[in-house]
């Protein structure tokens, strides 16, 4: 839409039809969103709204000189705006392993938000932000993509709740929540995703890092897209555990009798589901593979073998644990 407002000013009663063809959309799109721009401007007040209407078979833009450089009001930023902005700033400056070209840019873009604030910016200088460990990690991995080389890791992981030794050959950093590196995992001829926070240890190696020619995965959908190769997973959930097909990525679901779901879902670790397993209790169960759902059926069994002679009501500590079941269920 920004391209359209570009464009039907260059174009003074361009007809529907051809700015629909130039921008590959239908023309009820086009006048949808011809709908909507007259609600957007510099500001609110009259006049500096977009003037823009159509007959149907051309478009007018009445008052173009309203986006004009003349026209437009020094943006100021609000001491939220400067706050969030500039403590950010400051932090990410901070960070171990940064390229000195960078932060040095940094400095440089944050002194003039910091004159372009003026009294907005005081507020920041009265708060600071530090990393969590994974800082280091970071710059390790930065540099190894910007450098091409091949990155040994210390990695925990909470499936298995094992750490493994692995070299692998990072292609892009990922935020979502946490920070990701996506990379070829040289230990198990994959793709894999390691989250940076799990991360015990990091070299970077002197071999250069050679990914084989791989399509990257739009990521908007989820983090952990699973392939069609990874082990199918068969889990019956109850009325109560229906939000499984909603937070796990599914091949189906299928309603049951009871309210509840037969869930087909595909992992790559399928040990990770022990945890869901033991998270449901009674609101879901695995049932296939055979050797996860027995896998499943043994966790819950140690688990409530640290309760077996258990008495709540015996003793001080009993009655502790009797409290606090009721304050949280």
């Amino acid at each position: 839409m920004l391209s359209l407002v570009t464009y039907l000013r260059e174009r003074p009663g361009a007809r529907v039809e051809d700015v629909a063809r130039a921008f590959g959309i239908s023309e009820d799109e086009l006048i949808s969103d011809l709908d909507v721009l007259p609600m957007c401007g510099t500001s609110f007040r009259g006049g500096d709204l977009l003037d823009i209407d159509t007959d149907g078979d051309r478009i007018w833009w009445r008052n173009p000189g309203a986006l004009s450089a003349e026209a437009a009001a020094p943006l100021r930023i609000s001491a939220d705006e400067a706050t969030a902005l500039l403590v950010a700033a400051r932090a990410v400056a901070t960070l171990p392993g940064l390229r000195e070209s960078d932060r040095q840019a940094l400095l440089r873009a944050t002194a003039k938000v910091e004159t372009a604030a003026g009294e907005a910016a005081g507020p920041s200088n009265r708060l600071s932000v530090t990393f969590e460990s994974e800082g280091g990690v970071f710059a390790d991995v930065d540099r190894a993509i910007s450098e091409r080389r091949r990155l040994w890791i210390k990695y925990y992981s909470p499936a298995r709740d094992e750490v493994t030794e692995r070299e692998i050959d990072p292609i892009r950093l990922v935020s979502v929540g946490h920070t990701y590196v996506e990379a070829w995992c040289r230990r198990s001829e994959a793709r894999r995703t390691f989250r940076l926070d799990r991360v015990a240890e990091i070299k970077v190696l002197d071999e250069p890092s050679a990914p084989p020619e791989i399509e990257l995965r739009d990521l908007s959908q989820a983090l952990v897209q699973p392939a069609a190769e990874d082990p199918e997973v068969v889990i019956e959930v109850g009325p109560g555990g229906r939000w499984v097909a909603e937070y796990y990525p599914h091949d189906s679901a299928e309603e049951l009798g009871d309210g509840g779901l037969r869930i087909t879902l595909r992992t790559p670790e399928p040990a990770s589901l022990r945890r869901l397993a033991l998270r449901l209790g009674r609101d879901g169960r695995i049932v296939a593979p055979k050797e996860l759902a027995d896998s499943a059926r043994h966790a819950a069994r140690e688990a409530l073998a640290a309760y077996d002679g258990f008495d709540a009501s015996d003793g001080s500590s009993g009655s502790d644990v009797s409290d606090d079941r009721q304050e949280r269920p």
